[in-house]
């Protein structure tokens, strides 16, 4: 497999609309497109291999399951994950000659991601600092009382910045990167140290990313219960994810129908006594 300029321009272009606040704000740009699980949709699309690129994404999307980036603050970029790190994942899986459906295949788009993701969070801060160039434009703009100019500093100029952070990274990491991991093929075997390193690696980080998930919605013991359902039901009954999600949503349901009839209660119950205090008076 390899990766045409055309492809890697392509995949600059989501890398940049993955991230543009522009784009529908950060819930359609940064929090969809740009996770690994739709960013391996679209790169399997750009490369033509939609089942290897699905698989790719699902397995990062493991490790980044609870990334959050608070106050700016980030451990990893899924920017880079899901458009640079996806595809040198799905060249270096072809060019092994490794089964897509294997877990060496899970493994080692892990480990490619991991190390994508760490490299791309230069790439956030340098997009971060030079969108502050036009922060204080828009601001003397502001001071001015040249309002219309602030759609160009919110619309306009970041394209500058995610143009050089964020299209051009990824077009010459894609096209580049996609030969040096093709080449090596035949330095790294898959029986040396290297790459079962990479592919021990991989199997740990899922472990990492569930990990931090438990740590956000985790305060007490008794909501372990609720998280350890859909694997039970995985291992018990066979059921795969989309069957375990309909019987997590019942459960849901039903929770929030109960929580819903105690808060009637409560509130009823001090209406009630809202009366008997008027009529006492």
């Amino acid at each position: 497999m390899s990766i045409s300029w055309l492809q890697a321009a392509i995949l600059g272009l989501f890398a940049c609309l993955s991230s543009m606040p522009g784009l529908g704000g950060t819930s359609i740009g940064n929090y969809t497109l740009g996770r690994p699980l739709v960013g391996g949709l679209v790169c399997g699309l750009v490369l033509g291999d939609l089942k290897l690129g699905i698989i790719c994404g699902i397995a990062m999307q493991l490790v980044y399951i609870a990334l959050v980036t608070p106050g700016g603050t980030v451990s990893a970029d899924v920017r880079a994950v899901s458009y640079i790190g996806i595809p040198l994942a799905m060249v270096a899986i072809r060019s092994q000659g490794i089964d897509i459906h294997s877990a060496a295949a899970a493994d080692l788009a892990k480990s490619m991601g991991t190390l994508v993701g760490t490299v791309g969070t230069v790439l956030f801060y340098g997009t971060a600092t030079m969108n502050l160039l036009w922060q204080h434009i828009g601001w003397k703009a502001v001071e001015k009382g040249d309002f219309r100019k602030i759609y160009t500093v919110d619309f306009g100029l970041p394209w500058i910045s995610h143009f050089i952070f964020s299209f051009l990274p990824t077009l010459i990491m894609c096209k580049l990167g996609a030969d040096a991991v093709t080449a090596l093929k035949t330095a790294l075997p898959l029986d040396g140290i290297p790459m079962k390193t990479l592919f021990t690696v991989g199997s740990l980080l899922p472990c990492v990313g569930i990990a931090i998930l438990l740590k956000q919605i985790v305060e007490n013991l008794a909501d372990f219960i609720p998280f350890f359902v859909g694997f039970t039901l995985a291992a018990s009954l066979g059921l795969n994810l989309v069957s375990c999600a309909v019987v997590s949503l019942i459960f849901a349901v039903l929770i929030y129908e109960i929580k819903l009839a105690q808060t009637n209660s409560a509130t009823a119950g001090a209406a009630l006594s809202d009366d008997d205090d008027e009529e006492d008076i």
